[in-house]
């Protein structure tokens, strides 16, 4: 293993991955720019925290979005009907993304985690492993974050997203969970 944080004399630091994301801007929807962006590790002058626990890998998280998004699907169909839902023009796919993220948000906040998060054993906490309640605004900042797709296909190597990023949270599993202490859910 060699050095991650520099090099030894007469010895290449190892190659650092992700480096593109050293500079990243976030603009808002309004075109201001988000000052105080610096390599995903700190906002204005507040370094963002690691979390002092394993995150639970991508694979699950998108098995769980998967389980989530069918979920939603199938009680837009039974409201509106199969024949509607399929209809060209119309608008049920939009209340598949509006259930979702009030679905997403509303489980988070009281139970840990959305539908598919909690079938996939994993769970959303505070970044840094605190057992404060959820903020529902963050929590539904970060579930408009992931609608956008774009936050979570940028991560930091700890493997949370933009959206985990702005609302301080993070994904483990279950096992994780149940090893901070903070119960058995």
């Amino acid at each position: 293993m060699g050095n991650p944080g520099g090099s030894c004399p007469g010895q290449e630091p190892e190659p650092r991955y992700g480096w593109f994301l050293d500079r990243i801007v976030i603009v808002s929807p309004v075109l201001q720019v988000v000052r105080g962006w610096d390599g995903l590790t700190r906002v204005g002058d507040v370094p963002v925290q690691t979390p002092p626990f394993p995150t639970a890998s991508w694979g699950r998280r998108i098995l769980a979005l998967l389980v989530d998004w069918l979920a939603c699907t199938l009680v837009v169909i039974g409201v509106v009907g199969l024949d509607a839902y399929t209809e060209p023009g119309s608008t049920a796919s939009f209340a598949v993304l509006g259930l979702y993220v009030a679905e997403t948000t509303l489980l988070t906040w009281l139970a840990g985690g959305s539908f598919g998060k909690l079938a996939t054993r994993l769970r959303v906490v505070w970044a840094g492993g605190g057992t404060r309640p959820m903020n529902p605004l963050r929590l539904l900042l970060r579930q408009v974050l992931v609608v956008l797709v774009v936050p979570p296909l940028v991560w930091r190597p700890d493997g949370r997203g933009l959206h985990d990023l702005a609302a301080g949270t993070c994904t483990i599993t279950l096992d994780t969970y149940r090893g901070l202490g903070v119960g058995r859910a």
